[in-house]
C-alpha cells in the first residue's frame, strides 16, 4: 500500500540571512589590530580638528626664556612620595659661568594644572573663537609635555595643530588622485583606442621617474612667495598629480575585464547611455578596490609632504606640520642635546602604520566570501 509522502516543512524563520555588508563588517571586526589601528585614527583626526582646545597653548606663543627646555609633565605625586592634585614643577634659569651657556633646572615650587581652564585665545575649526583649553597652568608656572623648541614654542602644542596640515593634505591629496586616476582609467578601458595609448603612455612616464625627485622638481615649481594657504594647496596638487598613474592603470584593467561582462552587455542592450553604464555599473564594482587604495595612498601622501617639508620644499612656516617640525632635527647637535625635537616622528609613524593595517583589513574584508 502507497503511502502518502509527508508534506515540505517550512523553513525556520528564524535563520537570519547575512548581507554582504554585514558580512564585510563581521570579517573587518576578526581583525583586531585594524579595529584599533581605526580607533587611533579617528582620535587623531578628532584631536587635530579641536587642537586648539587640547593645546594648552597658541600655536604662535613663544617663551623666549625657555627656549630648547626638556620637558616638563604633570605628576601627582611630589619628590617625597604624596598625593597631590596634578601639578607641575617650576623653571628656573642660569647662567653656567664657565661655558657661558643657559642651564635650565626644575625648582621645588609646584604650580596646579587647572583643567578646561582659560588660557590664549586660540580657534577651533576656524571658526570658533574661545581661550578654553583642556588644561593649563597659572603663569609663571609652564607645562611642556615635551618640551619646547629652538623659538621656545611649545612642542606638543606644534604636533597638535601640524596634524591639521598633515592629516588633511593626505585626504586632500587622496581625493585629487582618486579624481584624476579613476577618470583616466574608466575611460582608458571602457572607450580604448587613442586616448587609451596616451593615456597609459603618459603614467608610464610618470611612473618612469624616480619618485623623490619627482617630488622635489614639482615642489621647487611653485613661486616662492606664494601664501600659507595656497602652499598647502600647491603641495596637495603636486602630490596628486605624482600619485594617480598607479590607480589609472588599476582602475583601467578592471574595466577592461568587466567592459564584457553579461550585466554591461545588458545594459548596452537596454539602450543605456554611456554615463550610465559608467556610473551605474562599472564603478559601484570598483567602488571596493577605490576605498582600498584610498585607505592605503593617504600615508603615502602624508609621508611625502613630511619629505618635502622636510627639504624645505614644502609646507614653510608660520603654517606648522610634522615635516616642518623635523626639519628642525637635521642636525647632529639636536640627537645630542634636544632629543626631545624627534618626537613628531612617532605620530607620523603610528599614523602611517594604522592606514596601513586599516587598508589591509578593508582589502580582506571587501571579499567576505574568501577563506
Amino acid at each position: 500500500m502507497a503511502t502518502e509522502s509527508a508534506p515540505p516543512q517550512p523553513a525556520d524563520k528564524g535563520i537570519a540571512v547575512m548581507s554582504v555588508g554585514q558580512l564585510m563588517w563581521m570579517r573587518f571586526k576578526r581583525n583586531r589590530l585594524a579595529v584599533y589601528a581605526g580607533i587611533l585614527l579617528i582620535i587623531f583626526y578628532f584631536v587635530a580638528a579641536f587642537a586648539g582646545f587640547f593645546a594648552p597653548y597658541d600655536v604662535r606663543t613663544m617663551h623666549s626664556e625657555l627656549a630648547g627646555v626638556p620637558a616638563n609633565g604633570i605628576h601627582i605625586r611630589d619628590r617625597e612620595g604624596r598625593f597631590h592634585w596634578p601639578f607641575v614643577y617650576g623653571y628656573e634659569c642660569k647662567l653656567d659661568p664657565e661655558t657661558y651657556k643657559r642651564v635650565v633646572r626644575r625648582t621645588n615650587e609646584m604650580y596646579p594644572v587647572h583643567f578646561f581652564g582659560r588660557g590664549d585665545r586660540c580657534k577651533i575649526l576656524g571658526i570658533i573663537e574661545t581661550d578654553r583649553h583642556l588644561f593649563v597652568v597659572d603663569d609663571p608656572g609652564k607645562v611642556f609635555l615635551l618640551g619646547t623648541d629652538t623659538l621656545g614654542k611649545d612642542l606638543f602644542t606644534r604636533i597638535l595643530y601640524g596634524a591639521q596640515i598633515s592629516l588633511t593634505v593626505g585626504l586632500v591629496g587622496v581625493f585629487l588622485s582618486l579624481s584624476i586616476g579613476s577618470f583616466v582609467g574608466v575611460m582608458a578601458g571602457y572607450y580604448g583606442g587613442v586616448f587609451d595609448n596616451l593615456s597609459m603612455r603618459i603614467v608610464e612616464v610618470l611612473m618612469a621617474f624616480p619618485q623623490i625627485p619627482l617630488w622635489l622638481a614639482l615642489a621647487a615649481a611653485l613661486p616662492p612667495d606664494l601664501s600659507s594657504v595656497k602652499q598647502f594647496f600647491g603641495i596637495s596638487v603636486v602630490l596628486s598629480l605624482v600619485n594617480w598613474g598607479s590607480l589609472a592603470r588599476q582602475m583601467r584593467a578592471k574595466v577592461l575585464a568587466m567592459r564584457d561582462s553579461d550585466f554591461v552587455m545588458a545594459a548596452r542592450v537596454a539602450n543605456c547611455s554611456d554615463v550610465r553604464v559608467i556610473l551605474r555599473h562599472l564603478l559601484p564594482n570598483a567602488l571596493s578596490h577605490l576605498i582600498v587604495v584610498a585607505t592605503l595612498a593617504i600615508p603615502s601622501m602624508i609621508l611625502g609632504e613630511t619629505a618635502l617639508s622636510f627639504l624645505g620644499l614644502g609646507i614653510r612656516p608660520p603654517m606648522t606640520s610634522w615635516g616642518v617640525l623635523l626639519s628642525q632635527a637635521q642636525k647632529t647637535r639636536v640627537l645630542l642635546q634636544q632629543p626631545w625635537l624627534l618626537w613628531p616622528i612617532a605620530p607620523v609613524l603610528m599614523t602611517a602604520l594604522s592606514f596601513n593595517l586599516l587598508g589591509d583589513a578593508i582589502r580582506d574584508a571587501v571579499d567576505p566570501f574568501a577563506v
